[in-house]
């Protein structure tokens, strides 16, 4: 049975670790595009009296592209080759991401603002699954750490910008800031991407590590698709990422139904303020958090405690969301437990299917992000016919449970004997 691979005593470490910090760097540049999302609805419907279910369809598409897309980015990532594939699609995704928001920063149209969310979703993936690959790439023996610390830099980058955004939006309205955020967000991602490439084939040498399991072999995308584990894999993915999409996107929706946006909740700072700068810091802190944890326990176990805590979490927020502190409480746990599956996902995806074909196959499971966006819209309906967000959190509690039955009683023995049946095929696997 084959075990975690290590680069830590061998390889080019120093460079590594800057492909890494470019990667977190540009997920930082493009975290506002999800995160922030929510601080534009508002003046959005107050500018031309759109309906937010309407509004939201274009967050629904940004989402959509943003992970069904990536497997065409993580393709031409790969099929381009490591050292300039990488820079290719990051790039186009910096200048892609620059166009979306410049769009809707003109638009006077929801179709304009659909397409606008279209181009930043298609650009945003290209710059999320070349950082993946990084990550899981050239950190074998760090995998669960390295990932965690690029997707929490697409978890908490906006906490960086969501104030000055906030502010930029009151003080000059939204399309202004759309426009300048596109123009520096994307210009400096496309300066990044020139320095970020993925290692060469043997570039990355191997020791054993037996703290984690790993595949034998790598699996090509046809095969990661014929396989049932893989549609295990996937349907845990949708069920935690539905609930934490609905949040994000209602945040600011869901303080207002509880009539304390403006409310002061703590040293003069509003709730909604406070909490979106304060989930946004959870979100990132939980992502390496949880990887590295995972890299000292394993997946499965790190799986089930954070997924456990994301169901206590939504209910808190049912509970006592009505409250100032307590909604900025809730929120920054329901991200926090939410954030974690950016980096175990990836991981756990990895370590089945192998590292070669590893930009792909995390990309075709990061599509699990863009299913559950359909999601997101229905939600909005269901509050308006209850009038509440309750049962939308009772459910969201409610799925949390199952994903913990799930990965305990279906993924967990499905990934041993994945693992045990890669031991068996590796030799021919490296013949091929």
């Amino acid at each position: 049975m084959s075990t975690t691979a290590s680069a830590g005593a061998a390889g080019p470490s120093n460079e590594r670790w800057r492909h890494l910090i470019l990667s977190v760097v540009c997920m930082i540049l493009i975290a506002n595009l999800q995160y922030g999302w929510s601080v534009f609805v508002l003046p959005l419907q107050h500018a031309f009296n759109w309906e937010v279910t309407a509004i939201q369809i274009a967050f629904t598409i940004f989402v959509a592209l943003e992970t069904w897309a990536t497997p065409i980015n993580g393709w031409f990532a790969d099929r381009i080759g490591p050292r300039f594939g990488p820079r290719v699609v990051m790039g186009v995704g910096g200048i892609l991401i620059a166009a979306g928001w410049v769009l809707d920063s003109y638009t006077t149209s929801l179709t304009g603002l659909y397409i606008g969310g279209a181009l930043t979703g298609f650009g945003a993936g290209g710059v999320y699954c070349v950082s993946v690959g990084t990550a899981v790439k050239w950190f074998p023996d760090r995998r669960g750490l390295a990932s965690g610390l690029v997707a929490a830099g697409f978890g908490a980058g906006a906490a960086l910008t969501i104030i000055p955004i906030k502010m930029m939006i009151e003080s000059s309205g939204y399309a202004s800031t759309f426009f300048w955020f596109a123009l520096i967000q994307g210009g400096l991602v496309l300066i990044c991407a020139q320095f970020v490439r993925h290692p060469e084939a043997g570039e990355v040498k191997v020791v054993v590590n037996t703290k984690v399991k790993q595949s034998a072999r790598s699996y090509n995308s046809r095969e990661v698709l014929s396989s049932w584990v893989f549609w295990v894999l996937y349907v845990c993915d949708v069920l935690m990422c539905a609930g934490g999409l609905v949040v994000t996107a209602n945040l600011a929706t869901i303080a207002k139904s509880h009539g304390i946006t403006d409310v002061v909740a703590l040293a003069g700072i509003t709730t909604l303020s406070l909490a979106l700068v304060f989930s946004n810091v959870m979100n990132g802190v939980a992502r390496p958090l949880f990887g590295w944890v995972a890299d000292n326990i394993g997946l499965p176990k790190t799986m089930v405690v954070g997924f456990g805590l994301g169901a206590i979490a939504y209910f808190l927020l049912y509970l006592v969301g009505g409250y100032p502190l307590g909604f900025v409480a809730c929120t920054g746990l329901v991200f926090f437990c939410w954030g974690n599956i950016f980096s175990l996902f990836p991981s756990m995806c990895t370590n089945l299917f192998g590292t070669k074909f590893a930009t792909t196959n995390a990309a075709l499971l990061y599509t699990a992000k863009g299913t559950a966006a359909l999601l997101v819209p229905l939600a909005s309906i269901v509050t308006r016919v209850t009038g509440s967000w309750d049962s939308v959190l009772l459910v969201a509690a409610c799925i949390n449970v199952i994903a913990v039955f799930v990965v305990w009683f279906i993924l967990r023995p499905a990934a041993e004997r994945q693992y045990e049946g890669s031991a068996t095929t590796a030799p021919a696997a490296q013949s091929a």
